[in-house]
């Protein structure tokens, strides 16, 4: 069960698409989320300012930067869309398959 706090961060998780989020990788602020973790639990870790576990997440990799490989491949779909939440100052994304109209996933 969710706590209070994340739960109302959970409320907040919306979709956006990567070209609507490019200004804010271009700013530094985008931290992909591995699929792994809850954008919600993520964002509560760092409103709380939780330092043990947001450093455990970035040295296993939960947590990233985009890498400027993923930027390229994500440049060439601008329509991709991903899970995001605003944690100011940062915007946390995870990523979302691309689906056509015959609900084949697209990568």
């Amino acid at each position: 069960m969710l706590d209070d706090a994340t739960q109302g961060l959970a409320e907040q998780v919306d979709t956006a698409q990567w070209q609507w989020l490019r200004a804010h990788s271009e700013r530094g602020a985008l931290i992909l989320v591995d699929g792994m973790l809850e954008l919600a639990e993520v964002g509560e870790r760092l409103v709380v300012d939780d330092t043990a576990t947001v450093q455990a997440w970035l040295a296993s990799s939960l947590l990233s930067k985009p890498t400027a490989e993923q930027i390229a491949v994500w440049d060439a779909v601008p329509a991709k869309p991903f899970s995001m939440l605003v944690v100011s100052p940062f915007v946390l994304i995870k990523e979302q398959d691309l689906v056509d109209a015959g609900d084949r996933a697209v990568v």
